[in-house]
């Protein structure tokens, strides 16, 4: 039953000392504790402050936009202001590094670790999907940390990898290599016996005739006849412990009955010159990178004439 609001004047709650206010449920009764003068000053305070915000800044969402405030600052903006500045800095690095050669990269050092911090930040976007964050590749994607080319490990030969991709079919630039694929052309046993003579050639099985002659008539050609590759032809080394897809049986003779025929985008319809010239010396920074020969091949020169130019 309802108090009489009068009597609870009078009503103190021994415990606390605190007058009761005159509410009653269920026999709970309110006692009349009001908020500390601090907290409500801050509570009022925080009300002026966001009125004072939605005047001075973006706040209120219109249909296509929002409310600009007095001081017309928008996150949008502070970005494209800091990616100004921040491309202002780099400017000096990006201006040098569009004029020098690509060959001649490594011979200054300083340039050189410049672009490979860059090339290290552009590589975390557009290279970990195949070849990991530490570039350390993983099944049909290389390694780029040891000292294993298909195509050459110098920065000229890099940079042309990156610039024009591997097996692109719609850029005539680009590397180009075919393995066949032996099934029709080799027997079950046939291939089995490549498959071993391959394997001899790194001391995982014992040297095997036939296939070392099956080798020699069909393979020998790219691989050349000791199986140590041939970079013109992108043919890997078959000599060392290092696979691309696997050197186990299986694996092997999936290879040499089906083929492989991996492809490699070419960035230079995706990225600047600048960017690919970065992750060109970064990928030859890894530890596997190969110094320039002292004829640096035409093919990277010519596509830095072609840059020159204007021309893709």
């Amino acid at each position: 039953m309802a108090k009489n609001p009068a009597d609870n004047k009078q009503r103190i709650d021994q415990p606390t000392g605190t007058a009761f206010v005159g509410h009653e449920w269920d026999g709970i009764e309110e006692l009349n504790t009001p908020l500390p003068r601090w907290w409500l000053w801050t509570f009022y305070l925080t009300i002026v402050w966001s009125l004072v915000y939605v005047v001075l800044y973006p706040a209120w969402p219109l249909v296509n936009s929002a409310t600009e405030g007095v001081l017309k600052w928008t996150s949008r903006g502070q970005l494209a202001a800091e990616m100004k500045a921040a491309e202002s800095d780099r400017a000096p690095l990006v201006n040098a590094l569009a004029a020098i050669p690509v060959e001649q990269l490594v011979s200054d050092q300083k340039l050189y670790q410049g672009a490979v911090a860059g090339g290290s930040a552009a590589f975390k976007v557009h290279c970990v999907q195949c070849h990991g964050s530490g570039a350390i590749g993983s099944k049909g994607y290389p390694n780029l940390n040891d000292d294993d080319w298909l195509w050459g490990g110098d920065i000229g030969a890099i940079h042309y990898t990156l610039t024009h991709g591997i097996r692109n079919p719609d850029h005539p630039e680009t590397r180009q290599s075919q393995m066949p694929a032996f099934d029709g052309i080799l027997t079950p046993a046939e291939i089995s016996s490549v498959v071993s003579h391959v394997q001899s050639l790194s001391g995982k099985a014992k040297p095997n005739a036939k296939g070392a002659e099956i080798f020699a008539n069909n393979c020998a050609s790219c691989h050349g006849t000791d199986g140590k590759g041939l970079r013109e032809f992108g043919a890997p080394n078959l000599t060392d412990n290092i696979w691309l897809y696997g050197s186990d049986k299986a694996t092997l003779t999936q290879t040499i009955k089906l083929s492989r025929q991996g492809v490699m985008p070419r960035w230079n319809d995706k990225l600047d010159s600048v960017t690919i010239k970065m992750l060109a010396a970064y990928v030859h920074s890894l530890g596997g990178g190969e110094a320039t020969p002292a004829a640096a091949a035409p093919a990277p020169a010519t596509m830095e004439a072609k840059a020159a130019n204007g021309q893709p």
